[in-house]
């Protein structure tokens, strides 16, 4: 008889090296927390079995605020590969389509208010600051930071420190 070992220890983001690689996945609508559960679920298998050319990535999965996935790998023993990369784009597609979602859309920009996470169009964005109804100040999420470094230090930043300071009049 085989016994099919898998991963049974679930990996905290917090716990992989600073320099491990991210990709974030900004939901178009808030999820329910019934939601998130069952997407952490389906994220721990994916995590559990992630494998470039047959080897185990040490990585993380986190779903944060109900509006944003994330994906996190250490690389300084295993690359993630084109093959493995893929892997986790038709995962993250899968549950785009299960729950109704769009993940990939890079227009919409997040940012936090006193009571929730909400999102405007770029342009709308752009707007908004013209009018003052946004500021310097308003917190935005960079989803373009690269390393668990960045995600920890300048993904939620206010926007005079982000990219998005680019839109500012």
């Amino acid at each position: 008889m085989f016994l099919n070992f898998e991963k049974t220890f679930i990996m905290n983001y917090k716990q992989l090296a600073n320099h491990s690689r991210v990709w974030i996945y900004q939901s178009s609508r808030a999820l329910t927390n019934e939601e998130v559960d069952e997407i952490k679920s389906y994220g721990n298998r994916f995590i559990a079995n992630w494998a470039a050319h047959g080897k185990e990535l040490h990585a993380a999965f986190e779903v944060f605020y109900n509006r944003f996935i994330v994906l996190f790998a250490d690389e300084s023993q295993v690359k993630a590969s084109g093959c493995s990369i893929d892997a986790s784009v038709h995962f993250i597609k899968d549950i785009q389509n299960a729950y109704q979602l769009d993940l990939f859309d890079r227009l919409n920009i997040a940012y936090k208010t006193s009571k929730s996470i909400d999102t405007l169009r770029m342009h709308d964005f752009q707007e908004a600051l013209s009018k003052g109804q946004l500021t310097e100040n308003t917190i935005v999420f960079n989803n373009l930071v690269e390393t668990k470094e960045a995600f920890d230090s300048a993904w939620e930043v206010p926007v005079k420190d982000s990219w998005h300071s680019k839109m500012l009049a």
